[in-house]
């Protein structure tokens, strides 16, 4: 690849990267929707034991990141979680209307 070579923006490797994030955020999510009754959120939920194997690794990446306590974060892990799950549907309705209007 040459210097005079000119990359389109959306191949830009910032622009792959958060490609590549969000098809992992809307994996998690299609995961979480598969696996998880809505009614056993509220007795908390094991979710390590509700996620199969080949699905636990990008979707407790994306819920651990998106749960991780901040300084002066005095929030439990659960209530973290709730919160990321929240953030999760988020990005991805965002991400959806995004596409939609490319």
């Amino acid at each position: 690849m040459g210097s005079s070579t000119v990359r389109a923006l959306d191949r830009e490797p910032a622009a792959l990267a958060m490609r590549i994030g969000v098809v992992a955020a809307e994996a998690a999510l299609a995961t979480f929707a598969r696996n998880l009754d809505l009614d056993d959120l509220a007795d908390g939920v094991d979710f390590q034991g509700a996620i199969g194997p080949a699905e636990w690794p990008v979707f407790s990446l994306v819920i651990d990141t998106l749960a991780e306590a901040g300084p002066g974060d005095h929030r439990t892990l659960d209530e973290r979680r709730a919160d990321a799950l929240n953030d999760l549907a988020r990005i991805c309705m965002a991400a959806k209307r995004r596409a939609g209007a490319a």
